[in-house]
């Protein structure tokens, strides 16, 4: 995970969490309806289902209260503290693992039946590595469901909504720089074809692709009109884009 990423979300969790109050659901993203509208998931009772990047654990929680065994990852040892704190209180057994999302390693191979992230991967550096990992501990044929900020939002200034970069400028982006660590923020734009490419290379294939129509406002969305999440923002760019796929044959 980018290291300017890692440091912003282990000084800034709290905040988030109590800006966002995230509620107990499986959310996709800002912009974007909820798993129980898209029903890209389905039925969890007595699967094993694994969150990467899972934050405050809303949606490990959520799959857990939807009879799922569920194991949460995130770097973020604030984050871990605070996922915690809301299973105990929500009744509900989660594992949770304080770790790099690209590095799997206590999840056995072939034991998950659902991989899980909601606007994580765009702070993994190395996503090939972390979708091999994800690959590797899904059953054959498990789901590995997830989404993204939408990448048309990279090359825009959100305030303006005036294009200031290129839509191919790819790589890592670091705004905020600045001596004190977890005060700047770090990111990883890559393309749709980007990411399509990096999931059929590490086995997977691709059923869905969704880009949910954010000008329609969801009861569900915490984030809709914090930050840069404006009402005009939402009517003129999508703001998530999600990705269902199916573990197939392994790839060298």
């Amino acid at each position: 995970m980018l290291r300017e990423a890692a440091q912003w979300w282990e000084k800034h969790a709290e905040y988030y969490q109590q800006q966002c109050r995230i509620p107990i659901d499986i959310l996709y993203g800002p912009g974007a309806p909820n798993e129980d509208e898209l029903q890209l998931i389905g039925p969890v009772n007595g699967k094993h289902v694994v969150e990467i990047g899972c934050g405050g654990a809303q949606a490990a929680i959520a799959f857990a209260k939807r009879g799922a065994v569920v194991t949460g990852v995130d770097i973020a040892a604030a984050e871990i503290r605070f996922a915690h704190d809301l299973a105990q209180r929500e009744h509900v057994h989660i594992t949770l693992l304080q770790r790099d999302m690209a590095d799997l390693e206590p999840i056995a191979t072939s034991s998950q039946d659902i991989a899980f992230s909601a606007c994580a991967f765009g702070y993994v550096d190395d996503l090939r590595s972390c979708f091999r990992e994800v690959h590797r501990v899904l059953k054959p044929g498990g789901l590995f469901v997830w989404s993204a900020g939408h990448p048309f939002n990279y090359p825009l200034d959100l305030g303006s909504l005036v294009v200031v970069r290129s839509y191919f400028d790819r790589g890592i982006h670091v705004e905020g720089e600045t001596p004190e660590p977890g005060d700047a923020f770090g990111s990883v734009h890559r393309t749709i074809s980007d990411y399509f490419e990096l999931l059929t290379g590490t086995g997977f294939v691709v059923e869905r692709l969704l880009e949910p129509d954010s000008c329609k406002r969801y009861a569900c969305d915490p984030w809709y009109g914090l930050w840069d999440y404006t009402p005009e923002l939402f009517e003129k760019i999508p703001q998530t884009i999600i990705f269902k796929c199916r573990a197939n044959a392994i790839t060298d």
